[in-house]
């Protein structure tokens, strides 16, 4: 398929030298559905995060165009966000348009073992019900708190399976709110990557392939198990992002942080977990300085003793200070 250039509008800030925009939602029939100023820290299961600009969930894929082409028309940036978790968003909040897929749900069981879902669907939602159907495929993602949508763009995944091993295709809006579908090939998946990062392209569901016909009972006790090992060895007692930094090749990111001496580290509010290196945690009314201060502390010294720069998996979004 030829597909639409790639532009980059995902990271944003708060302050903006834009002029003041020529016509509000209210002014072309979209006050119900876009608004200003809402607390993003509710949304992210960091529970940080400023004020979103201007802020819409919509329910259908024709109310996701109307607020992308509102944006559009603006040239305002957009940035899209599902569960929350994966993402760091500044105190001081994003400008532009944030657009939750939240509110847009559903699952379709389709003919040969093919289910389709919604961007907003949980992924925890679509495991169990493939679980429920004695389906295979997806008994990895029973932990993960994102949602499909999400998953698409980060290539997510656990226990050495990632959703690019079952997607069949994922549904997309272009950024002139054109259709279109987008096989593996086209998103060029690789750990924890997809071509979704660096463009304007929001998913608006996907297609896979699961294997059919297992014991529904056998695969819902396996699906079980892999979420009570990562309750087990994860922290998730706390408000977190999920892992902080991508895995290099040679070592796993909580290791190398772990040897530095930062397990149990704290700044303010957050602390770089006693149970798992890689995870930082929201402790006491942390700051989204607060974790970004964290997130450089263990770069720098992973840096210093090991020659190797860990590379952030968590999407750091707004404007954060530049240590001196």
């Amino acid at each position: 398929m030829t597909t639409a250039p790639v532009m980059i509008l995902r990271d944003s800030s708060c302050v903006s030298d834009r002029p003041v925009s020529a016509s509000t939602p209210a002014s072309v029939g979209l006050s119900g559905l876009i608004q200003s100023g809402i607390l993003l820290a509710p949304l992210t299961t960091f529970r940080v995060g400023g004020k979103a600009e201007w802020y819409c969930e919509p329910r259908t894929d024709l109310e996701l165009r109307q607020c992308l082409g509102w944006a559009r028309a603006e040239g305002i940036p957009v940035t899209l966000l599902g569960a929350g978790s994966n993402l760091l968003i500044s105190d001081a909040g994003l400008s532009g348009l944030v657009v939750n897929t939240r509110r847009m749900r559903g699952i379709q069981l389709l003919e040969g073992g093919r289910i389709w879902a919604a961007a907003g669907e949980p992924l925890v939602n679509l495991s169990r019900v493939a679980a429920k159907q004695g389906w295979r495929g997806l008994e990895w993602a029973i932990g993960i708190p994102g949602t499909v949508g999400g998953a698409v763009v980060m290539n997510a995944g656990a226990h050495a399976f990632a959703l690019s091993d079952v997607l069949v295709e994922a549904q997309i809006l272009d950024e002139e709110q054109e259709l279109y579908r987008l096989d593996p090939e086209d998103l060029q998946f690789g750990y924890r990557r997809s071509r979704l990062q660096e463009s304007a392209w929001t998913v608006t569901g996907a297609t896979l392939q699961l294997i059919p016909g297992g014991d529904p009972a056998q695969v819902q006790l396996e699906t079980q198990r892999n979420l009570n090992q990562r309750l087990n060895s994860q922290p998730y007692h706390l408000p977190s992002c999920g892992s902080v930094f991508r895995n290099p090749e040679t070592y796993p990111a909580g290791w190398l942080i772990e040897q530095v001496g930062l397990k149990g580290y704290r700044i303010g509010g957050a602390q770089i977990s006693e149970r798992h290196a890689n995870f930082i945690l929201n402790c006491d009314q942390a700051t989204a300085s607060d974790i970004h201060h964290l997130i450089q502390l263990a770069q720098e010294k992973v840096c210093q003793q090991w020659s190797l720069l860990l590379e952030p998996e968590v999407r750091i979004l707004g404007q954060f200070d530049i240590p001196s």
